[in-house]
């Protein structure tokens, strides 16, 4: 029966290396015991290094993809990552507004862990304009909220007035992810209809760690698809991460990556 099994949909691009990107939302999905499905905006030639290239799919095929999906799928959840240009941009943002979606998770993706540019300015402005009044949810790091926050985040009260600029912008919920911020420990801040609240572990030793915003939106679209109201999606993915960081692995010669196949339904977060 479909009801057994949640499809998730993420929009996204292609990590050659499998640490982040499409790659890294599936295998979440499957951990989570949700069916993945996706739409590929991007390639990339990348591994723990850093990224070498990409190569952006056409608008239409982006589209196209979407469409296909929604037309025979029943979707309960979807997540954008990284959508590569104004114009994959504007077709994703289209394609959602003409269609019944489904509870929506926005990872503002910008830049790569290496500092590689991922987005445009002008395809910025189309995601903090046109597609954060879509999203059922936001979930920004530091440098993300500050690009389309338009403003410098150093402390947690920083923090605080960029989630509600981007709530401002007609996001339900925004999640302010702490990781950039100096400290023992990291604290993310989660922005909602009159609802807010500090999530907050010790930092964790080992990184840089690659795909961890990736993994963290994956997994709140996957709780939603399987029934879980928003602020408990968010937390019981924020659970979920924290035992991919603890388990991360040492693969290549750059980043630690995560290992979502090592994550166990008997530790909790299943239902």
């Amino acid at each position: 029966m479909s009801g057994d099994l949640p499809v998730v949909l993420t929009i996204a691009g292609s990590d050659s290396g499998g640490g982040a990107g499409v790659q890294m939302d599936l295998k979440v999905f499957a951990a989570l015991g949700v069916f993945g499905t996706c739409a590929v905006t991007a390639l990339t030639a990348q591994n723990t290094v850093g990224v070498r290239g990409a190569w952006e799919a056409p608008p239409d095929f982006v589209a196209a993809q979407i469409e296909a999906v929604l037309d025979d799928l029943p979707v309960k959840a979807a997540k954008t990552g990284m959508l590569s240009s104004e114009a994959v941009a504007r077709a994703v943002v289209q394609v959602i507004g003409r269609r019944e979606f489904p509870p929506l998770v926005v990872d503002p993706v910008v830049v790569a862990k290496d500092g590689t540019h991922l987005l445009s300015d002008a395809g910025i402005e189309v995601v903090r304009d046109r597609l954060l009044p879509l999203a059922t949810i936001a979930t920004p790091n530091i440098p993300e909220a500050e690009a389309l926050a338009g403003m410098a985040i150093k402390t947690r009260e920083d923090a605080a007035r960029a989630a509600e600029k981007l709530r401002g912008l007609g996001c339900s919920w925004v999640l302010v992810k702490g990781g950039h911020l100096q400290g023992r420990e990291v604290t993310d801040l989660l922005l909602g209809p009159d609802h807010e609240h500090e999530l907050s572990s010790p930092r964790l030793p080992g990184g840089p760690f690659h795909g961890t915003g990736c993994a963290f939106s994956a997994a709140i679209a996957a709780f939603l698809a399987r029934g879980r109201r928003l602020p408990e999606a968010v937390h019981d993915a924020r659970e979920f991460l924290q035992h991919l960081l603890r388990d991360a692995r040492t693969l290549g010669g750059g980043a630690r990556v995560l290992h979502p196949q090592s994550y166990s339904p008997s530790k909790g977060n299943q239902q």
